[in-house]
């Protein structure tokens, strides 16, 4: 199965997050801010990132950026996970590089269905 990166700083959202990833099989790295998410995504290369977008130090868009620009991490699909749930934020959350945007409280069926579309099978 596959590596998944989950980045989020709320303790309890991490877990209710790599609960559902793990369940599914795969396996789960964890980065409690946008910075700690790059630096583990630049060294551990995971199939996909489930990224938190209001946190500390660096924000999720911002992140996203960083990862989506990166010729290392390009290809990386990564899935803006959070609170956020505007139009606006969606759509400029996928100008970031952003290949799916998932609203909390997450629906599990529907954080499956994302992973299924986005990862290799």
């Amino acid at each position: 199965m596959a590596r998944i990166l989950i980045v989020d700083d709320s303790p309890s959202q991490l877990l209710g997050i790599k609960r559902i990833v793990e369940k599914l099989g795969h396996e789960t790295l964890t980065a409690e801010d946008g910075a700690a998410g790059v630096a583990v995504a630049k060294q551990e290369k995971p199939a996909l990132i489930l990224m938190d977008v209001v946190m500390p130090n660096l924000n999720g868009f911002q992140a996203t950026r960083t990862i989506s620009k990166d010729p290392e991490t390009a290809h990386i699909p990564i899935v803006l996970v959070t609170t956020k749930d505007q139009e606006t934020d969606k759509v400029w959350g996928m100008r970031q590089g952003a290949k799916a945007y998932v609203t909390k409280p997450i629906k599990e069926e529907e954080l499956v269905k994302v992973l299924k579309e986005l990862l290799p099978v």
